[in-house]
């Protein structure tokens, strides 16, 4: 009978890992869902590291065009000065800067699907939901970064919040929780999409969304049947109150219109994605 050949460390005494792991005693303990979704989202972390410079041009992009464009094209037009005009337009820019990124969410996600990582994915044993939702959890630094770059060029161009830092702080945050609220759309279109340009042509919706709202003129300047369709808007809700909370004035009915708005988006698209992509993984 022959006997197995065995490898011994020259390293007398010092453990190496990988045979601590080969040798231990039953499997390694199962990841939770929390460990399952932070690792995930340093995953998808580390894919923005890699591509920085156009994931930087494409947060700075849109503001950048919308707040020297449109303020000083239209700006004398729709309020008789830029400097005021900038006033009303700055917190309207940062909803529309926030949002627009969240196409972006979808892209990674349908990207990853079409590439066959999460068929990969789908054989190990973790809370499956962390695919997603560390994607999302790791895109919150996107929105982050494009609504202090927002805010940032918007207050180098004189855009002075009355309430001070405090309530663009404030703001800020609202308008994180709405964002990755509303991501979980292209979440659902991102698990649905047979393709990535599908996305892309999607994306235009937002612009949709963004000149249906009161971002860029108080929606009493309208006819009344355009007005209706202004003012049930997520966006025109998120832009009102962000627009409150940097004046100081906002009130607690603009606030809860914005968490119900976000609430309502993640009760309805959280669920969706969950069942769109368990049925395409056992597909």
């Amino acid at each position: 009978m022959s006997t197995p050949n065995m490898t011994v460390s020259p390293r007398a005494g010092i453990v190496d890992p990988l045979d601590s792991v080969l040798l231990a005693n039953g499997a390694p303990p199962r990841s939770n869902p929390v460990t399952a979704t932070f690792a995930l989202a340093e995953r998808a972390l580390l894919k923005m590291k890699n591509s920085a410079v156009e994931v930087l041009f494409d947060i700075m992009l849109m503001p950048i065009i919308f707040l020297l464009v449109f303020q000083y094209l239209f700006g004398g037009a729709f309020a008789g000065s830029t400097d005021d005009y900038l006033q009303y337009f700055l917190p309207g820019v940062l909803v529309v800067g926030a949002v627009t990124q969240t196409a972006s969410t979808g892209i990674a996600v349908n990207s990853d699907i079409v590439k066959g990582i999460f068929d990969r994915f789908r054989s190990m044993p973790f809370w499956q939901p962390a695919v997603l939702v560390g994607t999302m959890v790791a895109d919150l630094g996107r929105y982050l970064f494009a609504l202090v770059f927002t805010a940032g060029l918007g207050m180098l161009l004189g855009y002075r919040p009355e309430a001070g830092a405090i309530g663009l702080i404030f703001a800020i945050l609202l308008l994180l929780v709405f964002s990755f609220s509303f991501a979980w759309i292209f979440t659902v279109i991102g698990v649905l999409a047979k393709k990535t340009e599908t996305l892309l042509t999607c994306s235009m919706l937002l612009m949709v969304l963004a000149f249906l709202s009161n971002v860029f003129v108080d929606s009493a300047t309208m006819p009344r049947w355009m007005q209706f369709i202004v003012d049930i808007n997520p966006v025109s809700h998120a832009a009102t109150a962000a627009r409150g909370l940097m004046k100081g004035d906002v009130t607690a009915g603009q606030l809860l219109l914005v968490l119900l708005s976000s609430a309502v988006l993640l009760v309805i698209f959280f669920p969706l994605t969950m069942y769109f992509y368990n049925k395409r993984r056992r597909g």
